[in-house]
């Protein structure tokens, strides 16, 4: 008949702090495993309310970008549909003056070097008043691409040389229509030559365009 040999002292107190020890390391990993999924979970819930905040703050301005692009809708079509334009002609109309407030503004200040569009501009404006002789300037596509479009866009100038034949008052009222023009010139030379019946007159001047602004957009990353 076999018999069970009783535990030791010793024994039962090894087996009771190997117990001990299993119960400490298990309590301890189940610990450490809280405090990282709960640093872990903080971190995720302050992430979350960040990009709630930078959500918020979008839609907001959103709302804000749609409230103005309606005012600036209403806005832009009083300013083009009034009957009197900003320079006094009217809004249909032939004469230099006549077109809508858009248009005008079009003319004063284009958004690219066009001298071609320049060109035919200056010949209906001398045509007016003399005899054109000659147009020459700088029609460049190098000139154009190196000024391209900005967030703060600036006028940029644009030289020309005109040359037109006619009497006194011809010439007199040419150089005054010129400084009178819708686009803007800035006379630099003015030379004037021949008699009072027959003059020519050699123009140096610039006018200007101004390259359109952009809006960019971006994205932004939350961390």
């Amino acid at each position: 008949m076999s018999t069970k040999t009783p535990l030791t002292k010793r024994a039962m107190i090894d087996k009771a702090n190997a117990s001990i020890v299993l119960l400490v390391s298990v309590a301890a990993f189940v610990s450490v495993f809280s405090l990282v999924a709960t640093k872990t979970l903080f971190s995720q819930i302050q992430y979350q309310q960040r990009v709630i905040s930078k959500k918020q703050d979008a839609a907001r301005q959103l709302e804000k970008n749609v409230q103005n692009a309606e005012k600036l809708r209403t806005s832009y079509e009083a300013f083009t549909g009034a009957t009197t334009n900003v320079i006094g002609g009217i809004k249909v109309g032939d004469s230099a003056k006549d077109g809508d407030n858009a248009k005008i503004i079009l003319d004063a200040l284009p958004s690219n070097y066009d001298f071609p569009a320049l060109a035919t501009n200056l010949e209906t404006l001398v045509s007016q008043q003399a005899k054109l002789t000659s147009i020459t300037g700088i029609d460049d596509e190098v000139v154009q691409s190196s000024n391209a479009t900005s967030g703060t866009p600036q006028p940029i100038e644009m030289p020309f040389q005109l040359t037109a034949e006619g009497n006194y008052d011809q010439i007199k009222n040419l150089i005054i229509a010129t400084e009178s023009s819708i686009r803007p010139i800035q006379h630099s030379v003015v030379e004037i030559t021949g008699g009072q019946a027959n003059l020519v007159l050699n123009l140096t001047a610039n006018t200007y365009y101004q390259p359109a602004k952009t809006i960019d957009y971006k994205s932004e990353v939350v961390r």
